[in-house]
């Protein structure tokens, strides 16, 4: 594949485009336009003084580690079920090559990394131990870390091909989350690309970035792909949610996240009630549970990226409560402080 493409991507298409039409694919609320959403919900307190970004200090008891931990080992069933239905798509492959090209990567690259501010151990070195520790968790390689100037909390990763991942938080993101909140979507981007989803991710954004510019069979091949993967990109979003749990390891964390992207802010943070938006969630369900509430629900999320947040709360809710989910953390161990550092 020319390039792999991951979290909040916005497609210059003949549909509205809710962000800039530059390349990216994030995690966050869904939308019929772009493909990816944010992802919020992090640790601790995170303050903005003299128009510098700064997280505080925090200690928690050290966090358990997943040393063996496999792609499939938390992957969501619709995942997995809808990733075999697109490899069974023929061409879809010679397709993706035809319309993404060497250009593309760099403009992908040049755009993203030239507008914002590169985390290390001595930029945002609070920011860089997060990313750390967090892939340490879900056994990954750390990627680059990126933080850009928004007002849009979102949250993306890419990955070119021969260069090193990167994720880019915006700074309203980071505004708006706790520091686990925010490290919870630090390992939602993780999910990403210990899942090797960047290959379909890219696919779909090759809908709106190219297909439906080829005159006469692209449009209808993009409108033949373009409801599979939706219903994928939304199966790899609860995926995700997954990995974002495994690094909380509470799942409150990944459920305020979702919440406050919803419909948080910063002035109101800390009036929001988990357990009233899970109530929330379930007043959903038993609304959409009618045969007219179940055609309304279908009609209102087959066109998004990403899954109602509600729909990912509940999801997420049960999945902490699994054999599944206790499983994995029966496996895991304890993240020594040498590793922590």
């Amino acid at each position: 594949m020319a390039s792999l493409v991951l979290s909040s991507l916005c497609f210059p298409s003949q549909k509205p485009c809710s962000f800039t039409p530059s390349l990216r694919f994030s995690f966050g609320a869904p939308t019929q336009s772009w493909f990816g959403g944010p992802l919020s919900d992090g640790f601790g307190s995170v303050k903005k003084r003299n128009g510098r970004i700064k997280v505080s200090v925090y200690s928690k008891a050290s966090p358990l580690v997943f040393r063996d931990l496999d792609a499939d080992d938390f992957r969501h069933p619709l995942d997995k079920q809808n990733t075999l239905l697109l490899r069974a798509i023929p061409g879809l492959n010679e397709l993706g090559r035809a319309l993404l090209g060497t250009v593309t990567e760099q403009i992908m690259l040049l755009e993203n990394i030239g507008t914002s501010v590169l985390v290390s151990k001595d930029q945002l070195p609070e920011l860089h131990k997060m990313m750390i520790e967090a892939a340490g968790i879900l056994n990954i390689e750390p990627p680059d870390l990126y933080v850009r100037q928004s007002p849009v909390p979102n949250a993306y990763t890419l990955a070119i091909s021969g260069k090193k991942p990167f994720v880019v938080i915006h700074t309203s993101l980071v505004e708006l989350l706790t520091r686990k909140e925010l490290q919870a979507v630090l390992a939602h981007e993780l999910g990403h690309l210990k899942c090797d989803h960047g290959v379909w991710l890219t696919f779909a954004n090759l809908l709106t970035l190219g297909a439906y510019s080829v005159p006469g069979l692209g449009g209808f091949l993009a409108q033949s792909l373009e409801e599979q993967l939706f219903r994928w990109l939304r199966a790899a979003e609860l995926t995700c949610d997954r990995a974002a749990l495994l690094v909380a390891q509470d799942p409150k964390v990944v459920i305020s996240v979702l919440m406050k992207l919803a419909g948080g802010c910063p002035s109101m943070a800390d009036q929001l009630n988990v357990d009233a938006f899970l109530e929330q969630a379930r007043s959903y369900d038993k609304a959409s549970s009618s045969p007219v509430g179940w055609y309304i629900r279908n009609a209102q999320t087959r066109q998004l990226s990403h899954p109602l947040p509600v729909l990912r709360a509940r999801e997420i809710d049960e999945w902490s409560r699994s054999n599944e989910y206790r499983s994995l953390l029966k496996r895991a161990t304890q993240m020594s402080v040498v590793e922590k550092v």
